[in-house]
């Protein structure tokens, strides 16, 4: 972004006398305090990098804009229970961070990485760093070793670290204690909650991408209309993250394989549940493959016949470029090779989707609220 000058802005200079004094007191502890977010200058709370998930249609939920996914510098929960792709997810993650030419760090607490399925779905497992640690307390030690060696080599290198997962992680006191009921295990909740607050601010200045996956827990005593749901590890990571997700298998794909039903996949849908990087609670579905992962052009056809931007009759999905007029038919297992052929039409049909999903902000006074509103009051 362009650096505006400072005879172009609207501050006055009492303003600007402000924020060099403040700058000047603290600057023999902190490089600088005092930033104007008026898109002059660049501050620790842009986002000026994303990693996509290997689903388009999440992509665009999370970063509410084109080519988004999640955004690098921030803190991502991924959360879920038990075979809702939440591991799958991250290793996309890391996939498409070696695409864009970035380190990849895998701390593994469950013991369960497939290399196999991680060099299917495109990860180079040659390139990625491996730790299988199963201590919260070294979770965090090597998180911030690698924080401060990017910074200290090479802090425009982008990397992802990814703790799968939380729920699996003990801690020191925990690992060394027998098996025997000892009361409230609060250790890994108080260890947690001090972690973040020094690691928040450390990748908030690196191009650092930290995602946590987390097990959901079953409240106990929970009302029937709210979240039945919560996690391992205090309250902390919530807090401190900037877009957590919650996965839920929805259904399974069957087909045919060798003339016998098999189940080859699922229906996963993921909702938004926190975001600050755009509107929150929004949810969508994509289809997940146990041989190939995340079927992203599915995913997107589901989202393009929702929003109307191509409509269906029967197996026949019709296409009209908004700009150009030409109408493009294909069916719905014709895309992804209707993509590869023809570019330009991928990239028309995928302007037209961020035209149609992207919730656009209001600048100016807001409209009254439709008394005739759905409110939901059921929760999560």
């Amino acid at each position: 972004m362009a650096k505006k000058k400072k005879e172009d802005t609207n501050r006055d200079e009492l303003t600007d006398l402000l924020a060099e004094s403040l700058n000047k007191k603290f600057s023999k502890t902190h490089h600088r305090v005092a930033y104007f977010l008026d898109g002059s200058e660049d501050s620790p709370t842009d986002v000026n990098d994303w990693v996509s998930t290997g689903s388009t249609v999440l992509d665009l939920a999370i970063s509410n804009r084109p080519d988004g996914g999640l955004p690098v510098s921030k803190i991502v929960e991924i959360t879920g229970l038990e075979q809702s792709g939440k591991s799958l997810l991250a290793s996309h993650v890391i996939a498409n961070t070696q695409k864009k030419d970035g380190i990849a760090v895998y701390i593994d607490t469950e013991s369960s990485l497939n290399s196999q399925f991680l060099q299917a779905i495109g990860v180079n497992v040659e390139k990625m760093v491996y730790l299988p640690l199963e201590t919260v307390e070294d979770i965090m030690d090597a998180i911030e070793n690698v924080i401060l060696k990017v910074r200290e080599k090479n802090p425009n290198k982008l990397v992802t670290i990814v703790v799968d997962s939380v729920a699996a992680a003990t801690t020191k006191i925990e690992s060394a204690a027998d098996f025997e009921k000892d009361g409230y295990a609060t250790q890994k909740a108080i260890i947690l909650s001090k972690a973040m607050r020094k690691i928040t601010n450390l990748i908030g200045k690196e191009k650092i991408l930290l995602v946590f996956t987390n097990q959901l827990r079953q409240k106990m005593g929970a009302m029937p209309f709210a979240d039945q749901y919560t996690t391992s590890g205090g309250k902390a990571l919530q807090f401190h993250a900037s877009v957590r997700l919650r996965l839920k298998q929805v259904g399974k794909l069957k087909d045919k394989i060798n003339g016998v039903d098999e189940v080859v996949g699922s229906e996963v849908e993921a909702i938004v549940v926190k975001n600050r990087m755009g509107p929150p609670n929004r949810k969508i579905r994509y289809n997940v493959f146990y041989r190939q992962g995340i079927d992203d052009f599915g995913g997107w056809l589901k989202l393009m016949k929702n929003y109307k931007v191509c409509k269906q009759s029967g197996p026949i999905c019709k296409y009209t470029d908004t700009e150009t007029g030409e109408i493009v038919t294909f069916s719905g297992k014709e895309l992804e090779s209707l993509c590869k052929e023809r570019p330009e039409i991928k990239e028309a049909m995928y302007r037209d989707t961020c035209e149609a999903y992207v919730m656009k902000y209001q600048h100016e006074e807001p409209q009254d609220l439709d008394p005739d509103i759905e409110i939901d009051e059921t929760g999560l």
